[in-house]
């Protein structure tokens, strides 16, 4: 399986992830066109997607949904609140009722081969998901916008071989900059963001001898750079109570404005 990051930041989220044959987008988060643009640089377009996976409504995960889906035709996937909150942005535009399709998050289904996880997630939107793809051999993980994880996330995210996790903040970055207070509150609370800190704590715990690598994404352009985040996630996993160490695999951060290589499990 593989993974191509378009766009991960605060301002716009679109992956890619799939088969040597099949691929799908988890969110759509920009612009049609800059979609088109990301996926040709790794050989692929966007009329060949098999569907969007939707984590949540807000404008930074939607915000070129409806465009593509009315240009292609793509069935979008989402929980019911997520559709519900998508539709009734104004911003998104119409559209076609037979492209939504309702998932409930612990329930799997199968899309171009692959079998899609969807998992609740704890973030201030409807019903937010993440999303586990896999074919019959490998794990691949989008996990962003969860202001903390339980026992249960980790359960469930075990023998992942490929992951794209949230490095959202530094946390005193957050505290001594520009953000009016509630904002900081906000991202900081059990329903915001996970800082750079607990990213690594968190990938410490999923880490085995057959883990390929991990692509840190939905960066804050105020409150983090990404140097920082990676030596940040580096130490933690070095330093936790895991037997291994941050130089022991690939550890990718995803850029705001361009697409990723393409990275396979």
């Amino acid at each position: 399986m593989e993974l191509c990051s378009i766009a991960s930041g605060s301002s716009g989220n679109c992956i890619c992830v799939g088969t040597a044959g099949s691929h799908l987008l988890v969110d759509a988060g920009i612009s049609g066109r800059r979609v088109e643009t990301g996926l040709n640089s790794v050989g692929l377009k966007t009329a060949e997607m098999k569907a969007i996976l939707v984590t949540h409504e807000h404008i930074d995960h939607i915000a070129g949904l409806g465009v593509i889906a009315r240009r292609y035709g793509i069935p979008i996937y989402g929980t019911q609140g997520t559709l519900d909150a998508v539709l009734a942005t104004k911003s998104v535009g119409k559209i076609e009722e037979s492209l939504l399709h309702p998932i409930v998050p612990g329930q799997e289904f199968p899309i171009g081969g692959m079998t899609v996880h969807p998992i609740a997630i704890s973030h201030d939107a409807a019903d937010p998901v993440a999303y586990m793809v896999q074919d019959g051999c490998h794990k691949i993980g989008v996990i962003t916008d969860l202001g903390t994880y339980d026992d249960d996330l980790v359960r469930q995210l075990q023998k992942i071989d490929l992951l794209l996790l949230e490095a959202n903040h530094d946390v005193r970055m957050l505290q001594t900059g520009r953000y009016p207070y509630p904002l900081k509150q906000r991202i900081l609370g059990e329903r915001g963001h996970l800082s750079n800190v607990l990213s690594g704590q968190l990938l410490g715990s999923l880490l085995h001898d057959q883990f390929k690598a991990v692509v840190l994404g939905h960066l804050s352009k105020e409150n983090n750079y990404a140097e920082l985040a990676y030596e940040t996630v580096r130490l933690e996993v070095t330093m936790g109570e895991n037997p291994y160490k941050g130089d022991d695999f690939p550890i990718y951060v995803a850029k705001r404005e361009e697409p990723s290589q393409m990275i396979c499990a």
